[in-house]
């Protein structure tokens, strides 16, 4: 039968029909969804749903939508591991995301390089994290390169004598390492170095001891949680230090649950929502507008990642094989952190993470203005 000229143009609409028959493309999320850190899993999904709000709503990457599959592993790495053996087993999953923490993705690491399954830990910010295998990708900023910054920061504010309080944790310690030998480096002498555990309550006798070293300033690293009920118990505590947290506490939950023991501590951040770039406007806007809350770097990194996944899928194919190869050629990804994200292949990090210095002033995240704690 001869095709009509109106079925001739139907034909093309027929294509994208096709393609969407071929099923949705999942990645799977391995991070905290119970547990001591299920508050950063919830702050995933927000960023990840905005993202997939987007790119689905448009249709999709080439008729197919994109669909994530979460498995709790409460960032522990004996479930990471368990995780692993599951994603790897299952042809649908392309890429994996996450674990939360570096040693829960670092546990789980050699199983995803034998599958040669791109594990991309964007929250993983331990050196070592993306040398367990060429398959290791991250766009969040190593430790190596966060904490210097960091002490200049603390530089700036005039800190000769800091200390350091800081989680036991592989994360915590490597963070505590690159600091102090930044200070040396820079001319500081370190007052005293306190490790604590996620899990405590309590810091009073640990800041008496911090405060009886005679430091100038103090220097947490660690998650906003537990960075924020420090900064309460040294307020209440009497200990009118100045106060700088590392990037991981920044969080509109970092004010919430600090209240007025979080007012003048000062923040370094990747991520700021206040920043004029048209395409952070657009996202807090839209974030706010779907959470009911500004959005912090989890869940910016979050948002991000998955846009950059999308651009995998569209440029080299939504298989395995096309996410290494993407991540390798792909230059100048839209990114709401950075601009615009391009992966140093020796690395496998994003290069160019510039940072933003903020002070808390009447219960809200201000750009520093330069002038020294009183």
């Amino acid at each position: 039968m001869q095709l009509t000229r109106r079925a001739v143009l139907a034909v093309p609409a027929l294509i994208p029909f096709a393609a969407r028959a071929a099923g949705p493309v999942f990645a799977g999320v391995s991070g905290p969804l119970t547990g001591p850190n299920a508050q950063y899993g919830a702050q995933w999904k927000r960023g990840f749903d905005l993202a997939l709000d987007g790119i689905n709503g448009a249709g999709g990457v080439k008729g197919r939508p994109l669909q994530y599959i979460f498995e709790d592993s409460q960032s522990d790495p004996r479930q990471s591991v368990a995780v692993a053996q599951k994603f790897v087993a299952d042809p649908r999953v392309v890429i994996e995301l996450g674990d939360f923490s570096s040693p829960a993705s670092m546990a789980a690491s050699p199983i995803y390089q034998r599958a040669k399954l791109v594990q991309f830990g964007f929250t993983n910010s331990h050196p070592d994290f993306t040398k367990g295998g060429d398959h290791m990708w991250s766009n969040s900023t190593s430790q190596a390169e966060e904490q210097p910054k960091l002490y200049d920061f603390a530089a700036a504010l005039g800190f000769k004598r800091p200390a350091v309080l800081h989680l036991n944790t592989d994360w915590g310690r490597t963070a505590k390492d690159a600091f102090v030998a930044a200070a040396k480096t820079g001319g500081a002498a370190v007052a005293a170095v306190e490790a604590y555990l996620g899990t405590e309550q309590d810091f009073r006798p640990t800041l008496v001891r911090v405060r009886d070293s005679n430091p100038d300033g103090l220097v947490l690293l660690s998650y906003y949680a537990d960075g924020a009920l420090i900064c309460r118990q040294a307020r209440d505590t009497g200990i009118k230090l100045p106060v700088l947290a590392g990037t991981s506490n920044y969080s509109p939950k970092f004010l919430e649950l600090g209240g007025p023991g979080v007012e003048d501590v000062f923040v370094m951040t990747t991520f700021f929502p206040a920043d004029p770039r048209p395409e952070v406007q657009d996202f807090v806007k839209r974030y706010r507008a779907k959470s009911g809350t500004d959005p912090d770097s989890f869940s910016a990194g979050a948002y991000d990642t998955m846009v950059l996944w999308a651009k995998l899928v569209e440029g080299w194919g939504p298989t395995r094989e096309g996410m290494q190869a993407g991540l390798l050629e792909i230059k100048d990804v839209p990114s709401v952190i950075y601009g615009a994200a391009t992966f140093d292949p020796r690395t496998r990090r994003v290069q160019g993470a510039s940072y933003k210095r903020l002070v808390v002033q009447k219960g809200q995240f201000t750009l520093w203005d330069g002038n020294r704690p009183t």
